[in-house]
């Protein structure tokens, strides 16, 4: 599967994905992110049920505190 990640293409093993477990493969399942998909935002209760295709498009921001 090749995605297009925060702009550049990324490759990965799987045949597919939920937002839940591209967020796991990533490292980032417990980070506090914003994640949209094929430009379309994508609800935290949401991740475990939106599939994500061959070919889509993904953005995630990481959400940081600071100062």
């Amino acid at each position: 599967m090749i995605l297009t990640l925060n702009g550049s293409p990324r490759s990965f093993e799987a045949d597919n994905f939920t937002v839940a477990t591209l967020l796991d493969a990533l490292g980032l399942a417990s980070k506090p992110v914003v994640v949209e998909l094929d430009r379309e935002p994508v609800f935290p209760a949401d991740y475990a049920a939106t599939d994500v295709r061959d070919g889509a498009s993904v953005e995630i921001v990481t959400i940081a505190a600071g100062g």
